[in-house]
């Protein structure tokens, strides 16, 4: 039966961002060439239109970086809390200013749909540069000493999945703490990092506090192994996690890894329904799935499996796909043909290790990289679908009957990060998320998030805090000289 309230669409206008043909390198406060004249595309994932051509780091361009962000170090550091909380709290109101501005950009270059980026990523941002310009002077009452000094040089390097809000994560703590920052953002999606470079000077931001590279793996690993780096702090694949902690072993390097997530939803037999539908469907189709905590595994009470199956189905069947830009689009394109590619070898690995496989019907533009929401029934924890990180729109759902069980489950897992409680019952909620290895627990609620609150996650999921009191501990050496490395 077809509503006689069908949207039409409503795109945002492309004409509030103007990309320019080509950006080099954000170097000591100018743009500038890689050494080598290297460069590469950035192409929107959902047209496959070439958006901006841009300079590809290499190894001297990350020294050319590391000695600026060295040179700018010593004054930075050494001005006062609130004189560097201005700064911060500058960039937070033009980030504001600019909002409709960078979340088009943010949706072109990355993918997900505008009412995203628009409503959670960019406020997000501004948030977090507010939060960390009020802690700027605070910090002899962070829990961290007296007096606690910055590390140095921060080397940052981000994913594609929320570009501009891994920079806020990262480079506002840094600032505020002091620190000098080079930071890589993904090669998929450079553009947001290179306007946050235009920010900066708007701003009147020191030359060489901050440095953005563009690049690939080269660069970062290259930006990881220099020797005048203090700080690491990466976003990313756990399989790149891990050979970042190996580079760093046996240096004094500070580092903080926030990696993949396996994130167990679980829906108890009192839960309200159609709330938790929603919350599932938060919890998995949000950015289409390309979220670290994202509760990729369902894990829902026998009693009431039926019910919430037919009821999430209904639901996913109202979900609107295509065009990012268009205000009324839920589910977006996947952010690159590689990882595109990893969701579907997945998704055929459930189908032949005989998982039932149901997917929304919809049709998928002709252009660009787009998977269908897609949910697996009769899976088991010994499916790879159950156990390996998708990071797309893909449910696993797996059934239990008692509270352990489903506690014995979600802990069932090389991961983590991040899970989530469906219940009426407030003592259940308290017993069950005490028991679950995770470092965030969401309850009756699903990816909510606040720069006052710490994230991270346990296991392969990494170590370190980010966000809160607790994520400016990793840039804080509470008792060396200021400098020392």
């Amino acid at each position: 039966m077809t509503s006689a309230f069908e949207y039409a669409p409503a795109p945002e206008s492309r004409s509030v961002v103007d990309i320019a043909p080509s950006y080099g390198l954000f170097i000591d406060g100018e743009f500038t060439e890689a050494a080598d004249g290297q460069v590469f595309k950035s192409v929107s994932p959902s047209t496959e239109e070439v958006l901006s051509e841009v300079a590809r780091a290499g190894a001297a361009d990350v020294d050319r970086a590391v000695k600026a962000a060295r040179r700018a170090f010593e004054k930075w550091s050494a001005l006062p809390g609130s004189e560097r909380a201005k700064y911060l709290f500058r960039i937070a109101r033009i980030i504001q200013e600019r909002s409709r501005e960078l979340a088009v950009l943010e949706t072109l270059d990355n993918g997900k749909p505008i009412r995203e980026t628009r409503d959670a990523d960019l406020p997000l941002v501004a948030a977090h540069f507010f939060y960390h310009a009020g802690w700027a002077d605070k910090l002899d009452h962070a829990g961290y000493g007296a007096n606690p000094r910055p590390l140095g040089v921060a080397g940052q390097i981000i994913p594609w999945n929320f570009p501009l809000l891994m920079l806020a994560w990262k480079i506002a703590p840094a600032l505020a703490t002091g620190n000098t920052v080079v930071l890589k953002p993904a090669e998929t999606t450079p553009l947001s990092a290179l306007f946050f470079a235009d920010v900066c000077r708007q701003a009147g931001l020191p030359k060489g506090v901050v440095n953005i590279l563009t690049g690939y793996g080269d660069a970062g690993a290259a930006l990881v192994e220099h020797p005048d780096v203090n700080k690491i702090a990466f976003t990313g694949s756990t399989a790149v996690g891990k050979a970042i902690a190996r580079q760093v072993a046996g240096t004094d390097k500070r580092v903080t890894l926030e990696l993949g997530g396996k994130g167990a939803n679980i829906v108890f037999d009192d839960a309200p329904i159609d709330q938790a539908v929603e919350g599932v469907v938060t919890g998995i189709f949000f950015n289409q799935g390309q979220v670290c905590c994202a509760g990729s595994r369902l894990l829902v009470q026998e009693s009431v499996q039926d019910e919430l199956l037919d009821a999430l189905k209904r639901r996913l069947t109202t979900l609107r796909l295509g065009d990012p830009l268009d205000k009324n689009t839920d589910i977006g394109a996947i952010n690159s043909a590689e990882q595109l590619s990893r969701i579907t070898a997945l998704a055929e690995t459930g189908e032949a290790e005989g998982a039932e496989r149901w997917s929304a019907p919809c049709e998928l533009p002709s252009a660009g990289y787009w998977f269908a929401p897609t949910l697996f029934t009769g899976v088991t924890q010994a499916h790879t679908i159950a156990r390996d990180e998708i990071f797309g729109p893909v449910l696993s759902v797996l059934s239990f009957r008692t509270p352990d069980e489903a506690v014995a489950k979600a802990n069932n897992s090389q991961y983590g990060l991040s899970a989530g409680i469906w219940t009426e019952k407030g003592s259940r909620i308290l017993a069950v998320a005490n028991r679950l290895r995770a470092g965030v627990v969401w309850a009756n609620t699903f990816n909510k998030f606040d720069p006052t609150s710490p994230f991270g996650g346990y296991k392969e999921s990494g170590h370190g805090r980010e966000g809160g009191r607790h994520g400016l501990e990793a840039y804080l050496a509470p008792s060396s000289p200021k400098g020392e490395h």
